[in-house]
């Protein structure tokens, strides 16, 4: 936000440099982060001032040139050649003394003292190109002969110089988004330090009615959107260039002048932050102003000739016939000031923040108005403003007020209440403030003291501060002004030390990342924030349970993801468009769900991804794709880590892959894995297989606390027996199964169990499969014999045949 030093003069009497008030501001909230110099005239004519010709005479060696003595003023009337065909005697005219700089465009040209054919010169008459004042090079300019002589000559034709600060306002300090605002400010910062600066509000005494003609009726049909609207008729406008002292005020601030009406309506919004609009009266159809929301299947072609679809939550101005502007955001190209408009109707109005913001969001506009309405003006201020912006008009364009001022404004907006203690203030401070200082503070703000009692204070915010409604506001508002700087602090830390949770969920996400990490894994962080394209490529996800953003920032972050695949995903492809195509990923994140009106509900899971080669190829390894078992040793690998050995591994109802199986413990699932399904893969763009796992971590964080204490065994003393059996098996019969069977029939001698040949070849009757499984025996107290061994063995064999009807292989 630019800011004019000028302009904020004309609010506060202050001498001080930009640099130091600059300082001042930057302490009090409003960060300056530079200060430019404006020129309304490049260079500012420094160095040019008025002189009179005292006597002109022919150059001896050079016929079209004159000497003459030119008086500046000081007594020592100097020598200039000057080669202008008008010049004479007895007139004032402009003198770049010796040391000006002039400017032609980007080149600069240095008045030096010097010779020209033989004769001494002083200075330069100039001619207004010269200058830069215009383009005419006939002869020097020539001034009235009363002008003063000496004077700067950017006093005498209103060149103005100024500083202006950029200030990187914060979205909450709305107050302070005008030059009234931060003169206001700076008032405060300034009668801390015991400067009493006047501050002077611009009058508006010279408001009135000129004759009283029928006004234009006003309709408001949606005053939640829309609390408060003023309006006034105002005729015989002529529309023309605006006087050099506006021109130089919005140019200051980064802005080109348009014509006197626009200009006028933009120097009070950035005067007094109210945004003000002016329509064409002749365009308003029926002479009616109607608000309210937009009618389905209504377009606006706006100001910058793009015509729009209004969507129906869109705060419109209307006639009787149809839209002429998006309320607090943008006008309409057919009601706007042009050339030809000699009477306006002028609105100053207070729109709900929300509703604009809305609104220019949906539309992709960000404008000076709509800045300052979604973020809060001042409702107090929309009366002072429309006045304000008619006594510039009637003074700058000629123009008459028509019409009373009608002010729509049914349901006033209060002020608010705040209570605050002393003690709260003290706490939340750090340090003791003086109540007399806190209560000047206060005051200074234009925070009234309702009443007061030994404890506390009962205090009305005024309505300008719209982001001051809690105590601890109101305690930062004391602070800025105090000085952060000004609070003591101790050197002292004290600390305490509390026995941490060994089971805390972000030390068992540490463990796992730790352990993820050193098997190759990269951890990666995706955005909770997804588009409900993906809802209709799912067939896990519900429509009726997505979380729908009500303020989204654009259609493709509109929802909250019910699922960690579709983003991970989206990581995938990133990497595999850039030639990586051999990842191991993995993500802690949130997953929300709607359940029934207003009940959301938000859980953490984890995500693993795996696809391409486990392990880059090099001369000593070949490449070994990455594949369902390889996902599922690295989730068991995680669950032993927490001690989890007990679970169950059933077929997963997951549609979005294929294969899938799910992992429960006590019943509750921990796990869905599975390949990604082809038609998934296929809407990403991606051809190789991606393996996913999805944990849900509040299960398994349950599961591994109730796993909690270290377990140990000793080694044993006595040697182990491995025992292998090749068995023909039905292909439906998983490892899991039998693996489970094996140590339901032997829990004593039994220590291990495991797979280490599949066979499925044409050697196999129809419908079956060979499993080589092993058997590892063991006794903690004696050596086993033979007997004990086969005896086990038998046991195992009968119930897998029993259970399985499975035949041992010979």
């Amino acid at each position: 936000m630019k800011i004019s030093y000028n302009w904020i003069k004309q609010y506060i009497e202050i001498d001080w440099d930009a640099v130091k008030t600059g300082e001042l501001l930057t302490d009090l909230g409003l960060e300056v982060e530079g200060i430019e110099t404006f020129e309304s005239l490049k260079g500012g004519l420094k160095g040019v001032v008025t002189g009179r010709v005292l006597d002109v005479a022919k150059h001896p060696n050079a016929d079209k040139l004159s000497i003459t003595k030119v008086d500046l003023g000081d007594g020592n009337p100097v020598q200039i050649v000057c080669g202008a065909p008008n010049v004479a005697a007895g007139q004032v005219v402009p003198v770049a003394t010796v040391g000006t700089i002039l400017y032609d465009n980007d080149k600069e040209f240095k008045i030096k003292k010097g010779k020209i054919r033989g004769e001494e010169s002083l200075g330069m008459i100039c001619a207004e190109d010269e200058l830069g004042l215009g383009d005419s090079h006939e002869g020097i300019m020539v001034f009235e002969a009363d002008t003063p002589i000496g004077k700067p000559l950017k006093d005498i034709l209103g060149i103005e110089t100024d500083e202006v600060f950029e200030i990187g306002l914060t979205p909450n300090r709305a107050d302070a988004m005008s030059h009234l605002g931060t003169a206001r400010d700076l008032k405060v910062g300034l009668a801390h330090l015991g400067i009493d600066a006047k501050y002077n509000m611009p009058s508006v005494s010279a408001f009135s009615i000129d004759i009283r003609q029928r006004p234009i009726q006003i309709e408001i049909d949606d005053p939640k959107r829309c609390p408060r609207y003023v309006g006034i008729t105002i005729k015989g406008v002529k529309v023309a260039p605006s006087p050099q002292w506006l021109q130089n005020r919005l140019r200051a601030i980064g802005l080109s002048p348009i014509n006197n009406i626009v200009d006028i309506t933009n120097y009070v919004m950035h005067d007094v932050g109210q945004p003000l609009h002016a329509f064409d009266e002749q365009k308003i159809y029926g002479k009616k102003i109607i608000v309210k929301t937009a009618e389905k299947g209504d377009k606006l072609v706006t100001l910058d000739g793009v015509e729009r679809v209004l969507d129906p939550e869109d705060l419109i101005i209307y006639n009787e016939k149809a839209p002429m502007v998006i309320a607090g955001v943008f006008g309409g190209i057919d009601s706007g000031i042009t050339d030809e408009t000699t009477d306006i109707f002028l609105e100053s109005a207070y729109f709900n923040p929300v509703s604009v913001r809305k609104t220019a969001k949906r539309h992709g506009l960000n404008t000076d108005s709509s800045f300052r309405f979604e973020r809060g003006i001042d409702p107090d201020l929309t009366k002072y403003a429309l006045k304000r912006a008619v006594v510039l008009i009637k003074e700058i364009a000629g123009a008459e007020a028509v019409t009373d001022m009608i002010d729509e404004y049914p349901n006033p907006i209060q002020s608010h209440q705040v209570s605050i203690t002393y003690d709260y203030m003290n706490t939340l401070i750090g340090n003791k403030i003086d109540k007399n200082v806190i209560k000047n503070i206060l005051a200074s703000l234009e925070i009234k003291i309702n009443s007061e009692t030994e404890n506390g204070l009962n205090l009305t915010i005024p309505a300008y501060r719209v982001d001051v409604t809690r105590p601890a506001d109101i305690v930062e508002e004391i602070l800025r002004v105090y000085g952060y700087n000004n609070i003591d602090f101790s050197t002292k830390v004290n600390a305490s030390v509390e026995a941490s949770d060994p089971f805390d969920s972000y030390r068992l996400e540490n463990i796992v990342a730790d352990q993820l990490r050193a098997n190759g894994f990269a951890e990666i962080m995706s955005n909770s924030l997804t588009t409900p394209k993906y809802i209709e490529l799912s067939g896990a996800v519900n429509d009726k349970s997505t979380v729908k953003i009500l303020n989204p920032l654009s259609q493709d972050l509109s929802v909250l993801r019910q699922s960690m695949l579709f983003s991970g995903l989206e990581s995938v492809l990133y990497n595999a468009n850039r030639k990586k195509t051999d990842l191991k990923l993995f993500e802690f994140g949130k997953v929300y769900n709607q359940y029934g009106e207003g009940k959301y509900v938000e859980n953490k899971h984890m995500s693993m991804f795996v696809t391409g080669n486990i392990f880059n190829e090099n001369w000593i390894t070949k490449a070994q794709k990455t594949d369902y078992f390889y996902l599922k040793g690295m989730i068991e690998a995680v669950l032993q880590r927490f001690g989890i050995k007990n679970y169950n591994v059933k077929p997963s109802a997951n549609t979005d892959l294929s294969d899938a199986i799910q992992i429960e413990v006590n019943k509750k699932k921990i796990v869905d894995l599975g390949k990604v399904s082809k038609k998934i893969l296929k809407s990403f763009g991606l051809t190789a297989d991606v393996f996913f796992a999805d944990i849900n971590w509040g299960n398994l964080h349950e599961a591994a606390r109730k796993n909690a204490g270290v377990k140990y065994t000793e080694i044993p003393k006595f040697p182990s027996v491995r025992r292998d059996l090749a068995l023909e098996v039905d292909k439906h019969i998983n490892f899991k199964d039998l693996y489970d069977t094996a140590f339901d029939t032997e829990r004593k001698l039994l220590v291990g169990v495991d797979l280490f040949d599949v066979y499925e070849g044409d050697k196999m009757p129809e419908g079956k499969k060979s499993y080589a499984l092993s058997f590892i025996l063991q006794d903690k107290f004696k050596t086993l014999n033979d007997k004990q061994i086969d005896k086990t063995m038998k046991k195992i064999l009968l119930n897998f045949e029993k259970k399985f009807e499975v035949k041992l292989r010979r």
